[in-house]
């Protein structure tokens, strides 16, 4: 992951330095900060490619970005960006609509049309995941498009909110994935967008299954912890039917009830492999990760990985910098 940040510019350059930053990320803007607050402005970006989707993690101080006219004429790279609000929120104007969008929202920007957007002005420092990537990739017809364009997905429930839950665990991780990740999330990321967008249901079926799975997934890993979890609990989060969802899990060869437990697994792994949790109980570690009894979580973990959480934690703390123990 690239970042770039205004830490090492001088207070007067850097609203000048965000402005041409931006530029070269995605598209020519006025960007402009109150006067008084010139002199305290921050900003930093963290950037990762997903094939033709570009993914920026931004924390900025409050400003206005404006796409006038006159930059569309002399720039239009021809790509929608998509907003999820992890911090702050704001508002934006675009086709004669305003709309206010808050934690957890989706918003589509349209950047071959003027817009005009400002951050919350009671909250010093907003945090979005911004998603760059070319018209040409969201199957979805022009009229629709450009009446979504500028509008809220709210974040508060339903497929917005699944969707929303999809990208801020991809905000998360984005630095941890791998070449290989990073390519087929580029396509999972578009079809969970179009899937959101898709109030007609134009988008094909296949499509919708894979974006239902990416947002199955998502939901999973954000519950982990709760003992709740089971695979009724999933159903009805995605308002599906329990014989719907085992069936989506069987044609990817995993079972709902396995697929939790190995991401649990995992997520264990990593807490046993950590030297910084070394003084941790394993029963602290499991009950985090949503095993409830420490007896079934020892005789699982041995089953599984041949080794005993004891032993395997042992392990790690004797294996070489920079080994696999953890996988």
């Amino acid at each position: 992951m690239d970042v770039i940040s205004t830490a090492d510019v001088s207070a007067g350059e850097r609203m000048a330095y965000w402005r041409e930053m931006s530029s070269k990320l995605c598209a020519p803007y006025e960007l402009r900060c109150e006067r008084e607050l010139e002199s305290e402005f921050r900003a930093q970006a963290g950037i990762s490619d997903f094939g033709p989707v570009q993914a920026a993690l931004m924390t900025s101080a409050r400003h206005t970005v404006h796409r006038t006219p006159k930059l569309i004429r002399q720039s239009d790279p021809e790509v929608f960006k998509l907003a999820c609000v992890e911090r702050g929120g704001g508002g934006m104007t675009q086709d004669g609509r305003y709309t206010e969008f808050g934690v957890g929202d989706l918003i589509l920007f349209d950047t071959s049309r003027p817009y005009e957007a400002e951050f919350q002005r009671d909250v010093p420092v907003s945090r979005l995941l911004l998603l760059r990537f070319p018209r040409s990739l969201l199957p979805l017809p022009t009229r629709d498009l450009r009446s979504l364009s500028g509008v809220r997905i709210p974040g508060s429930g339903g497929i917005g909110g699944l969707s929303a839950q999809f990208m801020l665990q991809l905000a998360r991780h984005m630095d941890e994935l791998s070449p290989s990740d990073a390519a087929r999330l580029s396509t999972l990321t578009l079809d969970v967008l179009a899937t959101a967008l898709d109030t007609e249901r134009t988008v094909p079926p296949h499509t919708r299954r894979r974006a239902l799975m990416a947002r199955i997934h998502a939901f999973i890993q954000d519950n982990l912890g709760d003992t709740r979890l089971t695979p009724d609990a999933i159903a009805a989060a995605h308002h599906i039917s329990l014989r719907y969802l085992h069936k989506l899990f069987q044609e990817e060869g995993h079972t709902v009830a396995g697929w939790v437990r190995e991401r649990r697994f995992e997520q264990c792994r990593r807490d046993l492999a950590d030297p910084r949790l070394a003084a941790r109980p394993i029963n602290a570690i499991a009950a985090r990760w949503g095993f409830a009894n420490a007896a079934h979580f020892s005789q699982a973990f041995r089953s599984a990985h041949g080794l005993s959480p004891r032993q395997f934690r042992e392990r790690c703390a004797t294996a070489a910098p920079g080994g696999d123990c953890a996988r």
